[in-house]
């Protein structure tokens, strides 16, 4: 069965990876939450699938982190301490300063064009109330920027690490201040990013990730 399946329609040399990816999107969409039991007999019926390439997928997950394997008990998804949040966010602000520095050299305009524009429609979505909308297009512009670094080695580790941290990262709550300021935030990164000015984009942008720490481990930390 995990040789060559189809789920919805579309066909995967292996079963247990189709499975992992649609399981990964689960957690990081938060439909399934921080700490939640893995409920097998559900997704099984959820997937059509049987018991062994879910089984196979959660051990992949396990190993990026996004699930914790209880003995003789299943799994449910990962949680993180305060000091793992504190040591994540670090890294990955390292990470997205080096991005701001080199997409502003090696940006194209058509790619800052869709920042902007990404940047406008992430303002009207706060003013409107869309969170799901606001969180969706705020993740978009930092993947953009780190695109627009052109740079692989760099986004592999970005990707690998920002992924056990990407939904607490973008949904954990914020009060009405800290709202704002993050938004203000999102305007001076495209005017940098137009501006080309790699220095001062850098810094904002480790600033600005930075500042998710106490958040994200006051609304998940474990």
């Amino acid at each position: 069965m995990n040789r060559i399946a189809r789920i919805d329609g579309i066909e995967r040399r292996y079963l247990h990876d189709e499975v992992a990816a649609r399981l990964r999107a689960l957690i990081l969409s938060g439909e399934l939450e921080p700490k939640s039991r893995v409920n097998e007999m559900d997704l099984c019926a959820r997937f059509g699938i049987s018991r062994t390439p879910l089984r196979e997928a959660i051990k992949i997950l396990a190993t990026e982190g996004l699930l914790e394997l209880l003995p003789n008990r299943g799994a449910r998804v990962g949680s993180v301490s305060q000091a793992e949040i504190e040591e994540m966010i670090e890294v990955v602000a390292a990470l997205e300063a080096s991005a701001g520095e080199r997409a502003c050299r090696m940006a194209e305009e058509a790619e800052i064009d869709a920042i902007e524009a990404r940047t406008l429609m992430m303002a009207k979505a706060m003013a409107r109330g869309d969170e799901a909308a606001y969180f969706r297009l705020n993740r978009e512009i930092h993947e953009a920027i780190m695109a627009a670094a052109r740079n692989a080695t760099l986004a592999q580790i970005y990707g690998n690490l920002s992924s056990r941290i990407q939904r607490m990262r973008y949904t954990a709550h914020k009060t009405p201040e800290q709202w704002a300021r993050a938004m203000a935030e999102h305007e001076r990164m495209a005017a940098l990013l137009r501006a080309r000015d790699g220095e001062a984009l850098g810094r904002l942008m480790r600033d600005h990730v930075r500042s998710k720490a106490e958040v994200i481990a006051a609304a998940y930390g474990k």
